[in-house]
């Protein structure tokens, strides 16, 4: 019995002094990780050997620590002197159950091969490369970075590791989104051929019909004139002004539809010039309303040559239209070179882009309509008040913007009305910054 009790006492101070040994591992591993100590004194035989790290300060360590990616090191037969907790957290590991085992045990066998590559390029000179860590059923794709430390002892290997994971989700879903946009712009253009299509074919066949309304009621005009009343005249009068008004709309919603498709080419042009042409067609319509346009001054620009004359044409006969009745219109074009592409960019003779304003003394209209105007078939007054089809600065703001530039329109009643456009000096190719 005596025996017995000797022997159990025996095990039990054996199990004892193991568990301290094994604390005392804990707390030399933790110490370790924690910068705490920065060298270990290891009992070979009779003799004792010390190791250090030379990069290992306290700071360096904490750092380590901290790190959101897994942190190794490793010796020149790959096995592993140091690893972090992330790292730990990474494969599922206590970080003391990782030290002293090779890191190639937690690669994928597929990646085993380029991974060993890796490892003896790296004791040259610093590399990456992406592998992926199977632990416990589970696979992770990652990317190690390399490098040598330079230990006491020797040298070692430091590998920072990477979890691609949120990365491969990420970039799948822009690969799918690019796959589905592609598909979406692929669709909008054959939509957009389709509607082109349409639209001449449309504009054709109806302009057709509309000459021959327009021609016999012109004839049938002119034969019952004396003859009907004039009630009954004022009947023909109006068909014939709807069939201008169904043409005028038929070739402007054709123009609309064509900037869609036409990219035009941009030459340098002078816009002094591209306006003086312009002004030739406009003079009887001038005179007839006394009306001044002022000009000096304009820049050269890299433009679609005849674009640029439809939004000075569609602005001019704006101001023209819609001038005040006995007062006759004035129209001040103005240009200035600005730093940045912004209506109310700052002035600078070396700007890259130029701000247009054309301004008159027109009837105006509320500002609450300033984004409004440019909308398509948009009307602030009755067409029986004006003409037009309400597709024309729908048009300039569609041009100016197939220029990169930007308009904007700002106005007070019974003032006047000023347009605002910033232009580049110089596109791109395709018309594109």
């Amino acid at each position: 019995m005596d025996r017995n009790i000797q022997l159990k006492n025996d095990l039990m101070r054996e199990l004892e002094e193991t568990r301290r040994q094994l604390y005392e591992a804990k707390e030399t591993i933790e110490a370790i990780r924690t910068g705490q100590v920065d060298a270990l004194v290891v009992q070979k035989g009779d003799t004792h050997q010390l190791y250090t790290l030379k990069t290992a300060d306290h700071t360096y360590r904490v750092f380590i620590e901290k790190m959101t990616e897994g942190a190794l090191t490793l010796n020149q037969q790959g096995i592993i002197l140091y690893a972090n907790s992330r790292f730990g957290e990474m494969i599922g590991m206590p970080v003391s159950a990782i030290i002293g085992l090779p890191f190639e045990q937690f690669i994928a066998k597929d990646n085993l091969s380029f991974y060993k590559t890796l490892f003896t390029t790296s004791w040259a000179g610093d590399c990456k490369g992406e592998v992926t860590l199977h632990y416990n059923e589970s696979h992770t794709s990652v990317q190690l970075s390399l490098t040598v430390l330079e230990l006491d002892e020797g040298l070692s290997l430091s590998i920072i590791i990477t979890d691609l994971t949120l990365q491969k989700t990420t970039q799948r879903k822009l690969e799918e989104n690019n796959r589905q946009l592609e598909l979406l712009n692929h669709t909008l253009e054959n939509s957009n051929h389709d509607l082109q299509q349409f639209a001449s074919v449309a504009s054709h066949d109806l302009q057709e019909p509309l000459r021959k309304i327009q021609m016999f009621s012109n004839l049938l005009k002119k034969k019952v004139t004396g003859i009907l009343g004039e009630e009954d005249i004022a009947y023909l009068e109006k068909i014939i002004g709807s069939t201008e008004r169904m043409k005028t709309l038929i070739v402007d919603i054709l123009n609309y539809s064509r900037l869609s498709a036409d990219n035009g080419e941009f030459i340098t042009a002078d816009l002094n010039e591209v306006l003086k042409e312009l002004l030739e067609d406009f003079e009887l319509m001038i005179a007839d309303k006394q009306g001044k346009i002022i000009y000096k001054d304009l820049p050269t620009l890299e433009v679609n040559r005849g674009q640029m004359r439809q939004v000075f044409q569609n602005l001019i006969s704006n101001s023209l239209k819609f001038s005040k009745e006995g007062i006759a219109p004035v129209i001040k074009i103005k240009a200035k070179l600005i730093k940045e592409k912004s209506i109310t960019g700052e002035e600078n003779i070396n700007g890259e882009y130029c701000l247009l304003t054309f301004e008159d003394n027109g009837i105006g209209f509320d500002e609450k309509y300033a984004n409004t105007i440019f909308s398509l078939f948009q009307r602030l007054h009755p067409k029986d008040s004006f003409e037009g089809t309400g597709i024309g600065l729908s048009i300039t703001k569609k041009i100016i913007e197939k220029h990169q530039g930007l308009i904007q329109a700002k106005s007070t009643p019974g003032i006047g009305t000023m347009f605002m456009m910033v232009l580049p000096l110089k596109q791109m190719t395709n018309g594109q910054l």
